[in-house]
């Protein structure tokens, strides 16, 4: 099984720039992001995610993430899903400010007093749902996350908002009968097969078939393509590599 980059949440926020709850969502996501779970989590560029974002697509595929929209239409939560897979979690601002019992959120560029509570709330619900989908324990009495006494603290990065089309995500483009198809973890896969002594044959793209099938959705008819197809671009890396070894 392939070793893919540490898991961490992706955070999407609406893009409504027309209303004050869309500045909320943003400003909350850049609370989580920066100062929150800064170590946990990565951005989803909402634009660029529906414009095609290979990057931010392939992460959402594979890791969970956090929907924070602005109102009940709910685009970032419904493009997420469209166009990659159903968010692990969603945050309504409209709901928030709702159940908290917050006064009415005003303000594009700058927001009035509830806009700033509505924020702080905000921010604090997506923050939980980072700890419950890694399986962290928050601990009240020592006001931090509870990690098992097993496990070696890493040192502390520094606390910048990570993009997810930078987060490490491995993913490659192939030619599936003339169309371009970006297939997640593929470049592990590839390498570690190599360092495993596996030579291009059939064998082998039984096996390649059979790893890719558990990052990616396949097409159970295309799937001979698919093969066809791995072979050929592992047989590429391979003499590719010997010929930079």
């Amino acid at each position: 099984m392939p070793k893919l980059p540490q898991k961490k949440v992706g955070i999407v926020a609406c893009s409504g720039e027309e209303l004050a709850e869309g500045t909320v969502t943003r400003l909350a996501a850049l609370k989580v992001l920066e100062e929150l779970r800064p170590e946990d989590t990565v951005t989803i560029c909402l634009p660029l995610f529906l414009a095609g974002g290979e990057g931010d697509r392939a992460f959402a595929r594979f890791y969970p993430t956090i929907a924070v929209d602005g109102c009940e239409l709910k685009c970032a939560a419904r493009a997420t899903e469209e166009y990659s897979s159903k968010p692990a979690a969603s945050i309504v601002v409209t709901d928030v400010v709702k159940e908290c019992g917050i006064g009415e959120v005003k303000g594009l560029r700058r927001l009035n007093e509830p806009g700033k509570e509505a924020v702080e709330e905000t921010a604090a619900r997506a923050a939980g749902l980072v700890d419950e989908l890694l399986g962290k324990r928050w601990s009240r009495r020592e006001g931090r996350i509870v990690e098992p006494a097993s496990v070696e603290l890493a040192v502390a990065s520094p606390k910048v908002a990570t993009c997810a089309c930078g987060s490490g995500i491995p993913v490659q483009a192939i030619l599936i009968d003339g169309e371009s198809v970006t297939l997640v973890a593929l470049p592990v896969i590839f390498e570690q097969l190599r360092n495993a002594g596996k030579r291009p044959c059939a064998e082998t793209a039984a096996e390649l078939l059979e790893q890719v099938r558990i990052y990616n959705p396949l097409p159970p008819e295309a799937e001979p393509m698919y093969r066809e197809a791995l072979e050929r671009e592992y047989a590429l890396y391979c003499e590719e590599e010997m010929v930079a070894g």
